[in-house]
């Protein structure tokens, strides 16, 4: 069960590991994509075909007709990467379901770890392989294979290492299952992250750790923008201490400016101004006739 990229790089490992066999695959609808809404089915999906596995696409798991398909597929274990929805107590019950979870749970339970643990400045993140119960993310935790993460790591590396150390550790849990204790998580310490909105990517110069988390965890999707619209597409913080206008542009070099916020500074290099291609920043304050102590708004 799972979305593209991380089901199915999972789904892979799987594949590929010659004591295991899928026998079925469930996974979302296939959905219209691009301006001409083309609908296309998910990775997983053509994975599963190309190697001869049934595939089902419910748009409700809980629905009662797809609760009595699934249950008459024998299998040993269920495997959830990503999948968007609870799964009811029959299917649970059913076989040991095991969902991998880029999180180091309790922490970051919900739909968006990988961008929380970004906004948050963690240094360290991992993949929770957990016994699935009915609450959200709250089961018993199998094991956990924990990674260092960067002050400068963008989301889309940090989900491709976490993809990588998801698809060993499924395959470790579940040739070792049985060996693993099962341990409840601390309830006391946990912690939720909702799904990311396009809102979500609004930013202002007000502190400049801030900001750059954001531009981490939020590209490329939604990205993060000023509040007429203007997309930060390249940045690097400078430094957090310093203590300026903010917006206030102090600094003009031949590829980038430098832009106070309250709290700190950052450098920025390229931007996309509403309904336009993104340029270099250069070009976009010549064309605004903005210099240094204007204010970048």
């Amino acid at each position: 069960m799972g979305t593209p990229d991380y089901a199915k790089a999972i789904l892979q490992k799987i594949i590929n590991t010659n004591d295991m066999e899928v026998v079925a695959v469930y996974t979302q609808p296939d959905k219209p994509v691009g301006r001409k809404k083309v609908m296309t089915p998910p990775e997983v999906k053509t994975l599963s075909l190309e190697n001869d596995i049934d595939v089902f696409q419910p748009n409700r798991l809980r629905d009662e007709s797809v609760v009595k398909e699934l249950l008459k597929i024998e299998c040993d274990f269920i495997v959830v990467a990503a999948y968007g929805q609870i799964l009811p107590l029959e299917i649970l019950q059913h076989a040991p379901c095991i969902n991998l979870h880029a999180s180091i749970l309790p922490t970051y339970r919900g739909a968006s770890p990988i961008q929380q643990t970004l906004l948050n400045g963690d240094k360290k993140t991992g993949v929770t392989a957990m016994l699935m119960d009915v609450g959200l993310d709250t089961g018993d935790i199998i094991k956990i294979k924990e990674i260092d993460v960067s002050d400068s790591e963008m989301s889309d590396s940090l989900f491709d290492r976490l993809t990588e150390v998801a698809s060993d550790l499924t395959i470790d849990v579940l040739q070792n299952f049985s060996k693993y204790p099962h341990v409840k998580q601390n309830d006391s310490l946990f912690s939720h992250c909702s799904k990311i909105t396009k809102e979500d990517g609004e930013v202002e110069f007000k502190d400049a750790t801030t900001l750059y988390n954001k531009y981490r965890a939020f590209t490329p999707w939604p990205g993060v923008y000023l509040n007429n619209g203007l997309k930060l597409k390249e940045i690097e913080l400078i430094e957090a201490k310093s203590n300026n206008e903010a917006g206030k542009i102090l600094h003009v070099d031949k590829n980038s400016i430098v832009v106070g916020c309250e709290n700190g500074t950052i450098r920025i290099v390229r931007v996309q101004p509403q309904s336009k291609k993104d340029m270099d920043v250069l070009s976009y304050i010549n064309g605004k006739r903005l210099t240094v102590a204007d204010t970048l708004s």
